[in-house]
């Protein structure tokens, strides 16, 4: 109760009088926190029966002891971080949220994780809602997972303030926490959704999303320096580019431009196989800081535990996988789920993604094997 207490005081006082502004960190201040970093290897982690970020963290749904089981289930394979997505519209309860917020990582800390917290997510439903969140499409791949901020907020700039009070609470309420690893503040920004909802048919995503993000984006790396984030802030690139396109500055997107210019640490995608993995490394560790690896692991595009933990293991370059335990996002299931969907008997030829099977047997244990190898445990 002391350390709610003093947590909310700490919101309090950010919402009221806002805090210094801190400077985007020297590659040396990076460079010396990651060398007091083990091997980082962990999940893109919501517990099994959660189909979103709402699920997760809502008063009726958070489910503490879920957590519990699953998270021991990660210390066990050597684990050691957790990238997890929150989301906007749950500051509307920022009190309550604070404190499950703070539950949860008290639990990550008994099992000795260090999450990596996620602030805002370009990918999959535009249109996100408070309250109970609908049952799982049957087949289909991140059937529930929800944009932060939605479609009309992102539009909209009377939500900025909104927005820019999620990020300074959240933020400035646990600003000097060590049980948090890092600040990842936009989930590929500049993802369209071009496989489910940015479908021509559909059209549901804003025609100008990639212009307003790429304007919005410093301002939110601003608003958690401003709230005075004493981790390292990151938004990983994601978008597939050869070795020479990272290290030529006029080859860089205008969004890619903000991420690197501003990211204390540099973190990625890789979705693809070792050889491409082996390339890209040296490539974003030119830029002379810490390199991460925040989504990978999809078992049918090669790319895979056994292959790509003993190549980023080497250079030191964490690893997060997407998925754990097997559940309600259903991304054990393709991205071309969404053209086909995995019904009436059909079944994906391999699993795509999560380690753990929903019995929590492992998908393959050659796979947890690797794991452990690459963490010692």
């Amino acid at each position: 109760m002391k350390r709610f207490l003093f947590l909310l005081g700490s919101l309090l006082c950010t919402l009221t009088f806002g805090q210094t502004v801190v400077p985007h960190w020297s590659a040396e201040k990076a460079n010396n926190w990651y060398a007091r970093e083990p091997f980082l290897v962990g999940s893109n982690y919501a517990p099994a029966n959660a189909i979103n970020e709402l699920e997760m963290f809502q008063a009726d749904s958070f489910d503490p002891a879920t957590i519990d089981k699953e998270l021991a289930m990660a210390e066990g394979i050597g684990m050691n971080t957790m990238r997890v997505f929150l989301h906007d519209l749950l500051w509307q309860d920022p009190v309550g949220f604070t404190k499950r917020l703070d539950q949860f990582l008290s639990i990550c800390a008994k099992h000795k994780i260090r999450p990596m917290l996620v602030l805002f997510d370009s990918c999959w439903d535009p249109f996100p809602k408070l309250g109970k969140q609908h049952e799982p499409v049957p087949g289909i791949h991140n059937s529930g997972w929800l944009q932060s901020p939605g479609a009309a907020a992102l539009t909209d700039v009377s939500q900025y303030p909104r927005l820019e009070a999620y990020v300074k609470g959240v933020v400035g309420a646990f600003r000097d926490d060590n049980r948090i690893l890092a600040w990842d503040v936009w989930n590929e920004p500049d993802n369209t959704n071009d496989n489910s909802y940015g479908k021509n048919e559909k059209k549901l995503e804003p025609a100008s999303k990639v212009a307003i993000v790429t304007n919005l984006l410093p301002h939110v790396f601003a608003w958690a320096r401003e709230a005075g984030a004493s981790q390292p802030l990151t938004s990983g690139v994601w978008v597939y580019r050869t070795p020479d396109d990272w290290k030529n500055p006029a080859k860089w997107t205008a969004m890619e431009k903000v991420q690197f210019e501003n990211s204390d640490i540099i973190t990625f995608h890789q979705y693809s196989n070792p050889a491409e993995l082996e390339k890209v490394i040296p490539a974003l560790e030119s830029f002379g800081r810490p390199v991460i690896c925040t989504e990978y692991m999809a078992r049918g595009v090669n790319s895979k535990f056994q292959t790509h933990l003993p190549i980023a293991k080497k250079a030191k370059v964490g690893m997060i996988n997407w998925g754990f335990v097997a559940g309600k996002t259903q991304t054990f299931l393709p991205w071309d789920s969404w053209q086909k969907p995995y019904v009436n008997g059909r079944e994906p030829a391999i699993w795509f993604h999560e380690v753990f099977k929903q019995d929590g047997s492992p998908v393959d244990p050659a796979e947890v094997a690797a794991i452990k190898q690459a963490t010692g445990k």
